[in-house]
């Protein structure tokens, strides 16, 4: 599939912008060895952003399908709290892909309308001064 095609498919602008991110699971998983149950939470790297979703790099793909809370912040020190969901998840196996980078492409479900106005905001200033990387075009 053409790059083209798969940027006309997107509802909204993706463009690279490194932030760090925090990540926290919404459902619990089961320790296999006590059976008690626990939450993932870890800090970890937006590398490029979009009002509709993110792709996070990150050691320990989460699994599709899993919701999480998403916390990024911004360059100019403004959170933007949302409920994600796992769209897709890339994993390194061998030490030998050291220019993959693992990581997970997250599809926002909801957050408060102020946060992604500062995210919208964010993504427009950076589209209109011309310093915006288009997503598509870089990870192609």
């Amino acid at each position: 599939m053409s790059t083209d095609n798969y940027s006309e498919r997107r509802r909204h602008r993706r463009i690279v912008s490194t932030m760090p991110v925090r990540i926290s699971t919404i459902e619990p998983e089961r320790d296999p060895w006590t059976g008690k149950p626990f939450f993932r939470a870890s800090q970890e790297t937006c590398a490029n952003v979009s009002r509709g979703g993110a792709y996070v790099q990150t050691a320990e793909p989460l699994s599709p399908g899993r919701r999480i809370l998403l916390e990024i912040t911004l360059p100019d020190g403004r959170p933007v709290e949302a409920i994600g969901r796992i769209a897709w998840s890339k994993r390194v196996l061998t030490p030998r892909e050291r220019d993959v980078q693992a990581g997970i492409g997250i599809e926002f479900l909801g957050g408060a309308a102020e946060h992604f106005a500062a995210l919208e905001n964010y993504i427009d200033k950076l589209i209109e001064s011309g310093a915006a990387e288009d997503a598509d075009a870089a990870f192609a």
